[in-house]
């Protein structure tokens, strides 16, 4: 089992979980760093080692005027203020070979979207310039084909700060499900496997939404996740779920952080143990 290091974070199938947690987009420098504080409050508090995580461009959004982001430079220097004056590592997601130079510098850990986990050039480069790399599992894929991305990256490139993340399969044309022996599947090729509890329960198929989902459905579901034994869990968070720019309905509510990870990290130790 390769220990994978975000910052000053130890990841491991093995070792305590950890939160990857922010807002889908960055919503703006003061909302970014409010929000960054209190989640690092809720998870210090819990025990719980804990990774910022917000979007700086939703190259993915396909409704007419949908809020996609500030931008990589703005985003970028929201996301490093971030990491220097509330003093946990930072991540987001890349879309454009073009961005990875630049979001290489700053990101502790770079996220290769579920969409282009097939990209194989956008992967490699990834691999081959960031710290560390997180590819999450397309909703198109088996988790054993992840198996090919990881050869790949081990293949034609030094790094071994490889992390791969389960974010729902779909079902039919119009809902996300998860088959939870995915993560065992997936951890069986000797790296970190992180939950995304937001998107596995995303609809897909409610396109009058920016994602449609149930929120609702994220407890249990994180709760399952911890009882197979996760290195980490991966939600987006905000103060005000209805009111987010983007993902609202797969949105957790700050105020419900806290008590979600005093029972992660029960279920987390006891598997562990």
């Amino acid at each position: 089992m390769n220990a994978v290091k975000v910052g000053d974070i130890t990841i491991s199938n093995d070792s305590p979980f950890v939160l990857i947690a922010g807002t889908c987009v960055i919503e703006g420098e003061t909302l970014a760093l409010k929000t960054a504080e209190a989640i690092k409050k809720l998870a210090e508090a819990a025990g719980v080692p804990f990774i910022f995580k917000a979007s700086y461009d939703k190259a993915n959004k396909t409704i007419p005027g949908s809020y996609r982001g500030p931008g990589l430079t703005e985003g970028l220097r929201i996301l490093e203020k971030i990491k220097k004056e509330v003093g946990v590592p930072v991540t987001s997601d890349v879309h454009w070979l073009q961005d990875v130079d630049a979001v290489s510098e700053v990101l502790d850990l770079v996220q290769i979207p579920a969409s282009l986990c097939k990209q194989i050039d956008l992967v490699l480069d990834v691999a081959k310039k960031a710290p560390a790399i997180n590819i999450k599992k397309g909703q198109f894929v088996s988790p054993w084909n992840m198996r090919n991305l990881v050869k790949a990256i081990e293949e034609k490139t030094d790094n071994r700060n490889i992390i791969l993340m389960e974010r729902g399969t779909l079902f039919g044309i119009d809902t996300m499900v998860n088959d939870f022996r995915s993560l065992d599947i997936m951890k069986s090729f000797g790296y970190p496997v992180f939950f995304d509890a937001s998107h596995s329960c995303g609809c897909p198929g409610d396109f009058s939404k920016e994602l449609g989902g149930s929120r609702e459905f994220i407890p249990s579901l994180t709760r399952a996740a911890a009882g197979v034994g996760v290195a980490g869990i991966f939600l987006e968070v905000h103060e005000d779920p209805g009111a987010a720019l983007s993902d609202a309905d797969g949105t957790f509510p700050m105020a419900r952080l806290s008590g979600l990870l005093t029972k992660l990290k029960a279920i987390d130790g006891v598997v562990k143990q």
